[in-house]
């Protein structure tokens, strides 16, 4: 459409420039002005129907993306709040669980605290019955190792300090001793 524009007033300079001066010609056969009206009023009508079936087909297809979108959307929303309500599920169980095992863990150490206690207790009574009786064995032992030694010192003293005169009170009064018990 342009380009019959551009040619009919081209072609009107161009008549102009030879009649040697500047101006617009008007003449409606000479610039093709019928012959462009009917050119676009066959584009018109035609293509009337054309771009109208077209636009149809595409407010369609639009209307009908837009219909698909909205379901989607609503799918989307749809799931959208049911994994977060799973969400929310798991980290109720995760906080349960969590609790449960922090109980269980503090449940835990006060047993072994408490076996530990007693485990400590027991080593203690043991320590001070191995501890009374290795006492008790070491006394009596004492005593024995000082009895044993007094009557070495005495057997090895005795025979030198009794005479006969002494030996013979010695026996008359382990007699006299054992006659009256």
């Amino acid at each position: 459409m342009e380009i019959y524009l551009r040619l009919a007033s081209g072609v009107s300079l161009l008549a102009e420039a030879e009649g040697g001066g500047f101006g617009f010609n008007f003449d409606i056969l000479e610039t093709n002005l019928i012959n462009l009206s009917i050119v676009i009023a066959i584009v018109v009508y035609f293509g009337r129907g054309f771009l109208g079936k077209t636009l149809t087909e595409r407010r369609t297809a639009i209307e009908t993306a837009i219909s698909e979108a909205e379901t989607r959307k609503k799918t989307a929303a749809s799931k959208l709040a049911e994994q977060q309500q799973k969400l929310a599920q798991a980290q109720q169980e995760a906080a349960k669980i969590r609790s449960d095992a922090e109980a269980a863990a503090k449940k835990a150490s006060d047993d072994i605290l408490a076996k530990a206690e007693q485990d400590i207790v027991r080593m203690r009574e043991t320590a001070a019955a191995d501890l009374s009786s290795e006492q008790e064995r070491i006394i009596n032992e004492l005593r024995q190792r000082v009895a044993t030694l007094a009557l070495q010192r005495a057997e090895g003293e005795l025979p030198g300090r009794l005479n006969d005169e002494s030996q013979q009170r010695l026996v008359d009064r382990s007699i006299a001793l054992l006659s009256e018990g």
